[in-house]
This record gives C-alpha cells, sequence and structure tokens, in this order.
C-alpha cells in the first residue's frame, strides 16, 4: 500500500502529486498533471480508481483515472462543460452520480456517470438560494444535505434516489435559523448519527443530532472556533473529521490557524482543542486515512503546511512545502 497527497493548484492549471511517508508524514513530489480551466474541487469514486475535478475557470466537470500502482493522474475524454462553475463536487456511494453545489448558480445538480465512467449530461438541475457550498449523500445514500453561507443561512435538506439520480426535498425541506452563521461545509460523524457544520461568517462548529430514518438534522451544539478575546475579521472554511471520529478540525481565515475539537464518543458533543498557527489563508485541509497526519494549504502563502496528529488531538508542526498560485484541494489516497 502507498500513500498519495494531490494538491490542486488553480491559477498554474496543474494537480500535484506527493508520495506520503506513511512514518514521518514527508512528502515527495512525484509529478504534476495538467489540467486547463481552473481546476478546484475534487471527489473520489469508493474504488479509488477516477477522480472527479470540478473547473471553476472554464466551468466544467473534469474525469481522471488513477493508476492503482503509481498514484497517476491520466484525464480520461474532454471536460464535460457545465452552464455555471461548482464550489464543491461529490460521488454518490453507487458511483452512478456525481454531484455539484453552485454557489453563484443557485442552483445543485446531479450529473450521470457513464459506463465509460466519465460524467455525462445533461445534468438534473435544482433550484436553492444563493451561497449553495457543499453537498456529501449519507453513507446510507439515501439523503444529503446543502448548506448556504452569508444571507441565505439556511440548510436543505434533501431525499435522494441512488437508482434515478433524482432528488426530493424533505418534508422539513430547510433548517433555519443561522442568521450570521452561514454553515458552509458538513461532514458526517463514522460511528454516531452525527453532523457538524463549519460556519462561515460565524466562526463557529455546530454539532446536529441526524435522524438516519427521516434524513433530517437539528442543531444541539455550537462551539466557536476563535480563542476568546479574539474580535478581528475571520471567516471558517472546510471541515475535516478523523476517520475514528475522535477529532474533527476547522481552518480559521483571519485568524490563520486550524481549530481542533475533541468529539464525545457518547454524544457526539464537541470539547475545544484550542487553535494552531497555520500558513495564510488556510482555506483546504485533509487528514490521511491513519489519522497520523494533517496537511493545509495557505492560500496566502501558496504553501502547503504538514502536521503530526497527537494521541490527544494536538497538532505539531512538521514541514512546508511550496504549491503554487491558488491552492484550491487537497485530498489524501491509500491505494
Amino acid at each position: 500500500m502507498a500513500y498519495y497527497v494531490y494538491a490542486v493548484v488553480a491559477d498554474e492549471n496543474r494537480i500535484l502529486t506527493y508520495a506520503m511517508d506513511a512514518d514521518s508524514g514527508a512528502l515527495d513530489l512525484l509529478r504534476e498533471t495538467a489540467l486547463d480551466g481552473g481546476p478546484s474541487n475534487i471527489a473520489v469514486s469508493s474504488d479509488q480508481k477516477f477522480m472527479y475535478v470540478g473547473l471553476r475557470a472554464e466551468p466544467g466537470l473534469a474525469t481522471l483515472r488513477i493508476d492503482s500502482a503509481s498514484g497517476e493522474l491520466s484525464l480520461e475524454g474532454s471536460p464535460t462543460p457545465l452552464e455555471v462553475d461548482a464550489c464543491c463536487i461529490a460521488i454518490d456511494r453507487t458511483g452512478r452520480w456525481v454531484l455539484s453545489a453552485h454557489y453563484q448558480g443557485q442552483r445543485i445538480g446531479v450529473h450521470p456517470v457513464g459506463d465509460d465512467r466519465i460524467v455525462t449530461g445533461p445534468p438534473e438541475w435544482t433550484h436553492t438560494l444563493l451561497g449553495a457550498h457543499c453537498v456529501m449523500t449519507h453513507p446510507t445514500n439515501r439523503f444529503y444535505f446543502l448548506p448556504h453561507v452569508q444571507a441565505s443561512n439556511t440548510i436543505y435538506q434533501y431525499l435522494f434516489d441512488e437508482n434515478t439520480g433524482k432528488l426530493t426535498p424533505n418534508d422539513v425541506p430547510q433548517v433555519d435559523g443561522y442568521e450570521g452563521q452561514g454553515p458552509r461545509h458538513y461532514c458526517y460523524h463514522p460511528n454516531l448519527d452525527v453532523l457538524y457544520t463549519s460556519n462561515e461568517q460565524g466562526s463557529a462548529i455546530t454539532a446536529y443530532n441526524l435522524d438516519v430514518s427521516a434524513g433530517r438534522i437539528e442543531p444541539f451544539q455550537t462551539v466557536s472556533t476563535l480563542p476568546d478575546g479574539y474580535t478581528d475579521r475571520n471567516s471558517n472554511a472546510q471541515i475535516r473529521i478523523t476517520s475514528s471520529g475522535r477529532f474533527v478540525y476547522v481552518t480559521n481565515r483571519g485568524h490563520d490557524s486550524i481549530a481542533g475539537f475533541a468529539i464525545d464518543q457518547n454524544t457526539g458533543g464537541v470539547t475545544s482543542l484550542g487553535q494552531t498557527p497555520s500558513e495564510p489563508t488556510p482555506r483546504v485541509f485533509n487528514i490521511d486515512p491513519t489519522d497520523s497526519f494533517l496537511y493545509a494549504a495557505g492560500q496566502g502563502s501558496n504553501r502547503l503546511a504538514s502536521y503530526r496528529i497527537g494521541d490527544d488531538g494536538g497538532l505539531t508542526p512538521l514541514e512546508t512545502y511550496p504549491l503554487g498560485e491558488k491552492p484550491m484541494w487537497v485530498e489524501i489516497l491509500n491505494l
């Protein structure tokens, strides 16, 4: 088995592939894959044979094959064009559908995947609100959520049919009451019926009880991602949870840090572990499959910083690596 870290560099139209040392977390640059159109977000098929990449400068969805022996990427066919760029994409649990959230386009798309594994069209479009930001099917593949930042301040709840790709608003279609919070990205707890959001404007993490039978969420806790007394400008970006479900992390843009939280394994509630300084403007990051290392890209420095995750969830800084102009995604695979 080999570990690979993929870093998307949007303004230079390339994806960097690194080999990751499983003991030290050190990265070794293996290759660069050119991908025109302003690559940004990534979704990987469950069999880890295909990578789907959203293009934002020239809106579209690209399909790349992943070589399991080397981690090398190769473009399959031509990217599927879109009317408006996607700020987040995800692939459903069957691998038959790619879902996309469109911030400015105020819509969500469900795109069919052909037998050749290439995204086809036309997609099924559903109108939402301004600021639609993240989508991810639940492990049951029966539902997903669509948070909206800024003025919209809401989370849409959808039921999903994996056979047809159709989505239907839940009988409770929205979860409101987020004035000033701006729910942005989310993650599912791997063992509990709990979901967590990063709140872009509110600089906080919110925990929700998840009713799996109904596909609905209800908030039960909100905790700041900032230290007491901090009043300067800040916004949250990504949120990631360890595969063990013991810790969850959120990036602070402004305070320039990574906020960590310990998770109660009975209730799903969170307790702050404090903040670890990061590269300037940390937008995207990821955690390796063994929960040993965290890698965060700074858009203010165009560098990737690595950290060791301690047994207590604390982060110890390791090395930094140059990336290039506008890092937009970090993905880690064990092939």
